[in-house]
């Protein structure tokens, strides 16, 4: 039964612990991130050159795809 309260008593300390992170969690969130006053992200905007490049390897994976048939 010792081992059994010990590892009881660690729970207790870890369940405190996690308490404790969360809420600096919860008060440091904010702060690392763009956001609206309403909470939401702000969205990210892709450049034409990045679609343009993702989307011609998209093209030649369904060549390479189409030349396999």
């Amino acid at each position: 039964m010792d081992i059994l309260s010990a590892l009881k008593s660690e729970a207790s300390k870890l369940e405190q612990r996690l308490d404790s992170l969360n809420s600096a969690i919860k008060v440091l969130g904010g702060r690392n991130s763009v956001s609206y006053g309403n909470g939401r992200k702000k969205k990210r905007h892709m450049s034409a050159a990045g679609r343009r490049a993702i989307a011609r390897a998209q093209r030649l994976r369904w060549k390479k795809i189409k030349a396999e048939k």
